[in-house]
C-alpha cells in the first residue's frame, strides 16, 4: 500500500430510528496525488461518508484505515491532523479573520508549527482579497467569506488529505475558480505527499478538479 493511503473498507452506517441503511458496502482508497470528486444527488450520503472518514460518526459496519492502521482513542487527534474534514459551512471562532486563521497553532497538536503571514498573503492574493480582508471581524463576514476562511484555515496546515464538503457552495464562479486555482497550488507545493476527496453537486466543477470521479447514490459509491 501506496504512503499516506486513507482506505475506507465494507463501510456501512443505519439511520439508528429506521435502522435503515445510510450508507452500505462502501469500499474507497485515496491516495497520494489523489484529486477525487464524489457526486450525487442530495440525500446520497456524500456528507455522511466524509463525517464517517474524518471519524466524527460511528459506523456499524467496516472500518477505516490510514496507512494500513485504524484508529481510536488517543490516535483519533492524531489522524484528524493528517486527515482534515472542511465542513461546507466552517465554524469560525469569535474575532477577525486573521485571529481565526492563527488559533490552530494555539493547540497542543500544532504548536510546533507557525502562522506563516506571508504564505496566507500570497493565498489571498490567488483568491482575489486584500491584507485587509485579514482584519474583517468574524460576524461581518458573507457565507462565501466564511468558507475561505475555513479552506484556508484547513490547508495552512498541511494535511495529507482534505475531506472538502462542497468547498465552493456558497461562493460566486470567479472566486469559486481561484479556490479550484489555489488547491492546484497546494497540491503542487513540496510540501509532501497530498490528497484530496471533494464533494460537489456541479459536474463541471468535478471534471476541472478531479483525476478520478466517484458517483454517490442511495448510500453506495462507484468510481465513474
Amino acid at each position: 500500500m501506496a504512503a499516506n493511503t486513507l482506505l475506507g473498507d465494507n463501510l456501512g452506517r443505519k439511520d439508528p430510528t429506521s435502522q435503515r441503511w445510510l450508507l452500505r458496502g462502501v469500499h474507497l482508497q485515496v491516495a497520494s496525488g489523489d484529486r477525487c470528486a464524489v457526486v450525487g444527488p442530495s440525500g446520497s450520503g456524500k456528507t455522511l461518508l466524509l463525517r464517517a472518514l474524518s471519524l466524527l460518526d460511528r459506523l456499524d459496519e467496516g472500518e477505516i484505515r490510514w496507512n494500513g492502521k485504524t484508529h481510536r482513542g488517543s490516535s483519533v487527534p492524531n489522524y484528524r491532523r493528517q486527515v482534515v474534514y472542511l465542513h461546507q459551512r466552517p465554524a469560525l471562532w469569535e474575532g477577525s479573520v486573521e485571529a481565526n486563521l492563527r488559533r490552530p497553532f494555539q493547540l497542543q497538536l500544532h504548536r510546533a508549527r507557525r502562522f506563516d503571514h506571508s504564505q496566507i498573503m500570497n493565498w489571498l492574493a490567488v483568491l482575489g482579497r486584500a491584507e485587509s480582508f485579514l482584519d474583517q471581524p468574524q460576524q461581518e463576514l458573507s457565507g462565501g467569506e466564511i468558507q475561505l476562511v475555513g479552506f484556508l484555515r484547513a490547508i495552512q496546515l498541511d494535511p495529507s488529505i482534505l475531506l472538502l464538503d462542497e468547498p465552493t457552495a456558497s461562493l460566486d464562479l470567479e472566486t469559486a475558480m481561484a479556490m479550484e486555482q489555489l488547491i492546484d497550488l497546494w497540491m503542487a507545493a513540496d510540501a509532501g505527499p497530498r490528497a484530496f476527496l471533494w464533494v460537489t453537486h456541479d459536474h463541471g466543477q468535478a471534471d476541472r478538479v478531479a483525476n478520478r470521479i466517484l458517483q454517490m447514490k442511495q448510500g453506495e459509491l462507484r468510481d465513474g
